[in-house]
C-alpha cells in the first residue's frame, strides 16, 4: 500500500496595511486556526490529481507547466504555476493524488486561495525538494502562480502569512528579500473577540476593480520616475500634487496618500502591541478602515448604488460596537469580509445582532 502524507496550510487574517504590499510597503497579518489539508500519495505517473472537496478533480500534466490562457482564474492555473516555478528550480517533480479539504471558506476574506497555494507548494517541497525551499520562498511561489498563471495581480501578503505562520509584520521594501518579523503579542488575554462578518457580497466580476488600485498607485508612483510608491518621497508628493492629479486623476492622488499613511500606521500597530497598549492599536485599526473607506476607496465598486452590502457591514457593524472595539474592510475589498474586534462581554449580542441582519 503507497505511503500517505499529510500536509496543511492555515488561513490568513490582515490586521494592518491594506493595499501596501504591492507598493512594497508594510504590512501586519496573522494566520488563523483555519486551514487547508491534504493526504497525498504518490501514483508514479506524470499527473498530479487534486481531488478538492466539493469541488471538480483537477489534473494536471508535467510535461506541460506553461501559462495557459484558457486556464485563468482556475484551479489548474495555481497547481500550474506552483508546479512550474519548482520545476524551474531543478525539482524533479512527479505524478501524486491530493485529497484536500478546507476550513478556510471560499470568499470569506480568510485567503482560501493563498492557503491553497502554500499547500500545494508545501507538498512539492516536502515530497521533491527535501524541505529545503523557505517558507518565504513557497510564499513568493504562491505569488507567482496567482499573478502569472491565474491572472489577478496579487500582492505578497496573503501568501506570506499563511507560509510563515503566526502573527508577522512584514516589510516589502525589497520584495525578493522581505524582512519578516514575528510579533510576540497575545490576542487571547486582549479582552476581544476576532471576527470576520460575511458581507454577503460576491468577488465575481470585480476583478477590474482590483486591478486598478495597483495600476493607479503605480501611475502616481511613474510621475516621479519611480515603479511604486514605497520610493516616492512624500515631501515631494505633497509639493507637486497639484501637478500629479492633473495628470493621474484624483482617484489615484487619493490612493497614495491611502499608501503613504497606511504605511505609517503599520509600523505604530506594531510598536502599539510591542508596548502592550491595545487601545492605541483599536484606534489605528479604526483609522485604517475609514482610510480604506474614503482614500483607497475598496468598499464600494464604482458606481454601485442600490448594492452596497460591505459599505451597510461595516456600518451595522460600527453602530452595534458604539464606539467600542474596532472595524474595517478585511482583504482585497469590495465583497467578502469586514475584519472587527469586539468585546467580550458585547460578542453574544453582537453576533446575534449580525446574523439577525446578514445571515449566519
Amino acid at each position: 500500500m503507497a505511503d500517505t502524507y499529510h500536509f496543511s496550510a492555515p488561513g490568513r487574517t490582515e490586521i494592518g496595511g491594506n493595499h501596501t504590499d504591492h507598493q512594497h510597503g508594510c504590512v501586519l497579518a496573522a494566520a488563523v486556526d483555519m486551514e487547508t489539508t491534504a493526504e497525498v500519495t504518490l501514483t508514479g505517473t506524470n499527473i498530479i490529481r487534486v481531488d478538492s472537496e466539493g469541488y471538480k478533480l483537477v489534473e494536471i500534466d508535467l510535461s506541460d507547466l506553461e501559462a495557459r490562457e484558457s486556464e485563468k482564474n482556475t484551479t489548474a492555473a495555481l497547481i500550474r504555476g506552483v508546479a512550474a516555478a519548482f520545476a524551474r528550480r531543478g525539482y524533479k517533480l512527479s505524478g501524486f493524488e491530493a485529497k484536500v479539504r478546507s476550513t478556510v471558506l471560499p470568499g470569506s476574506g480568510l485567503s482560501s486561495s493563498a492557503a491553497f497555494e502554500v499547500l500545494i507548494g508545501r507538498i512539492l517541497n516536502g515530497l521533491f525538494a527535501g524541505g529545503a525551499v523557505s517558507a518565504i520562498e513557497i510564499a513568493q511561489i504562491g505569488q507567482y502562480a496567482e499573478n502569472v498563471y491565474y491572472g489577478k495581480p496579487s500582492g505578497l501578503m496573503d501568501q506570506m502569512a499563511s507560509s510563515v505562520g503566526g502573527l508577522v509584520y512584514i516589510d516589502f521594501a525589497d520584495p525578493k528579500n522581505p524582512i519578516v518579523e514575528k510579533v510576540d503579542y497575545d490576542f487571547a488575554h486582549s479582552g476581544y473577540t476576532l471576527c470576520t462578518i460575511d458581507s454577503g457580497a460576491d468577488h465575481a466580476d470585480l476583478t477590474d476593480e482590483y486591478a486598478a488600485m495597483p495600476v493607479e498607485m503605480k501611475a502616481v508612483a511613474a510621475f516621479f520616475g519611480k515603479e511604486v510608491l514605497h520610493d516616492v518621497d512624500e515631501a515631494a508628493f505633497y509639493r507637486h500634487i497639484a501637478e500629479v492629479r492633473k495628470v493621474t486623476g484624483d482617484r489615484a492622488v487619493l490612493r497614495a496618500i491611502h499608501f503613504l499613511n497606511e504605511n505609517r500606521r503599520v509600523k505604530s500597530q506594531v510598536r502599539a502591541l510591542k508596548d502592550g497598549d491595545f487601545d492605541a492599536f483599536l484606534h489605528l485599526v479604526n483609522a485604517s478602515g475609514m482610510a480604506s473607506w474614503t482614500l483607497l476607496q475598496n468598499v464600494t465598486p464604482a458606481g454601485y448604488i442600490q448594492k452596497q452590502d460591505m459599505a451597510f457591514t461595516i456600518a451595522l457593524c460600527q453602530q452595534l460596537l458604539e464606539g467600542e472595539g474596532a472595524v474595517r474592510i478585511h482583504g482585497g475589498g469590495f465583497a467578502g469580509t469586514a475584519l472587527a474586534f469586539v468585546p467580550n462581554d458585547r460578542f453574544a449580542r453582537f453576533k446575534t445582532c449580525v446574523e439577525h441582519v446578514l445571515g449566519e
